[in-house]
């Protein structure tokens, strides 16, 4: 089965319509991690099962609205290593928004370039996706290393007997983001396809 120019552009579409949905999802739930109480034997310890987004932290059916915000933290509170944990955290809402309204641009300019059939307009496009995929990257990966980070800090605090009968994982919201940042990259390809197909019809004009 022969590949077209037309199915190309409308499966780039498709793939970038449903990574910044998926990415808007991902930013606008609170499951990225989760923290379980093994209540095995802990009766008579505080349930500390909770799940979190990147602004909120849902502690017992009730959310935090306002329990991470560091862009409003008094940084004279907080010790080297906090402050660091802070700026990680202040690029990591930075990043993933901005990588959200990158992609609404990028499926602007992907609609134009695919009814004007410009090669160049069309790689460019394809480049646009990948810096928005980039972007994405960046931003869960810097979540992960900040969880980590977290843990870590957390552990060294309480000592491992304080989180002997807790239990972390990551969410379904940062998988939301990996599903994102997949098809950002599927997007690119399939665009930069369809420039190099449309770059042989113009070369090419009796090519069907």
């Amino acid at each position: 089965m022969k590949v077209t120019f037309g199915c190309l552009v409308v499966s780039a579409g498709i793939c970038g319509l449903l990574s910044f949905v998926l990415l808007a999802t991902s930013l606008g739930t609170e499951y990225w991690y989760i923290i379980e109480m093994n209540h095995v034997n802990t009766s008579d310890l505080e349930d500390m099962s909770s799940h979190s987004g990147l602004w909120s932290i849902n502690e017992g059916g009730m959310t935090q609205a306002d329990s991470i915000d560091s862009f409003t933290a008094d940084n004279s509170r907080y010790s080297e290593t906090e402050l660091h944990m802070l700026y990680m955290h202040r690029a990591i809402v930075v990043l993933l928004p901005l990588s959200l309204v990158l992609l609404l641009f990028g499926g602007i300019c992907g609609l134009v370039s695919s009814l004007a059939r410009s090669p160049m307009l069309l790689a460019g496009t394809a480049s646009y996706f990948f810096i928005c995929s980039l972007l994405t990257l960046c931003g869960v990966s810097l979540y992960i290393f900040y969880s980590h980070q977290a843990l870590e800090e957390t552990e060294r605090q309480v000592g491992p007997e304080g989180l002997a009968h807790i239990h972390t994982s990551f969410g379904w919201s940062l998988g939301l983001a990996w599903l994102s940042y997949s098809l950002e990259l599927l997007a690119g390809v399939l665009l930069l396809s369809a420039a190099r197909m449309a770059k042989l019809q113009h070369s090419s004009p009796t090519v069907a």
